[in-house]
């Protein structure tokens, strides 16, 4: 089966840093992949140049089997950044006429908006739980439910491919497991693959399929029962300084939490 993303070899650097070192990487169809690693560890840096923002300087990046330079199907990727924690409360626009923005591009600047159209609008607001806020103003929401219009907004164009950038920014701690729960149920019921930059190791153990632990170097990458049972050492490392561990016997199927 074709891999969604195939890097090999990937470099990047800033001047005289080396961001990225040696960086080879396959996220499998369906699959949920959390990118973990401390501040400075480059995870920004391999979005942009998944997203094509950033070409590779040495290496290859590929999506959904043809080498990124050529890729031009880029309605086949939803990516939802931090825009809750800095969003404008007052920007004049419903829950709907943001998500329908992400139509944009698939129906024309100018075209008129059909039926059809509104019906995906409102199955991309059911998928995130927020089909009851259709008519509300964005600027009305919480963080957690901006964030999850944002994904709406993402999904509205069916990717095959989601990318979210640390997305719980600005959301509510309370709300946060059920945050990651949404994500978790479009991976499992509508098959979208799921790329997830997180600080929040602790909390997404049990919902992601797959991690890979970024320190400019790839120290990490497997799946979540691998992951838990790595060495406390290795994944120290990762993050440059102790951490602890710990596995719960009441986890999901994927494994138990980290804490």
């Amino acid at each position: 089966m074709q891999s969604i993303i195939e890097i090999s070899h990937l470099f990047y650097r800033y001047e005289k840093d080396i961001v990225l070192n040696d960086i080879n990487l396959t996220v499998p169809p369906k699959s949920f992949l959390a990118i973990v690693g401390p501040n400075g560890s480059g995870k920004s840096t391999l979005l942009k140049l998944i997203l094509g923002l950033l070409k590779p300087q040495k290496g290859k990046v590929q999506l959904f089997g043809q080498d990124i330079s050529k890729f031009k199907d880029w309605q086949k990727i939803g990516y939802v950044s931090q825009k809750a924690n800095s969003f404008n409360t007052g920007f004049p626009a419903t829950v709907f006429e943001v998500v329908s923005s992400g139509l944009t591009k698939k129906i024309g600047l100018f075209k008129s908006f059909k039926k059809v159209d509104a019906a995906k609008v409102m199955k991309a607001l059911e998928a995130v739980g927020m089909e009851t806020f259709h008519n509300r103003n964005i600027g009305e929401l919480s963080g957690g439910q901006q964030q999850r219009v944002f994904i709406a907004r993402a999904l509205v164009s069916d990717p095959k491919l989601l990318i979210l950038d640390e997305p719980t920014v600005g959301v509510d701690a309370q709300n946060v497991s059920s945050f990651y729960q949404m994500l978790s149920d479009l991976n499992t019921t509508q098959g979208i693959t799921l790329i997830l930059v997180t600080h929040d190791i602790g909390t997404i153990s049990d919902k992601v399929s797959h991690v890979a632990c970024l320190n400019k170097h790839l120290f990490f990458h497997g799946d979540t029962d691998e992951f838990e049972q790595m060495r406390m050492e290795e994944l120290s490392k990762t993050y440059g300084h102790d951490i602890k561990l710990l596995t719960h016997e009441h986890g999901h199927e994927h494994g138990g939490v980290l804490k």
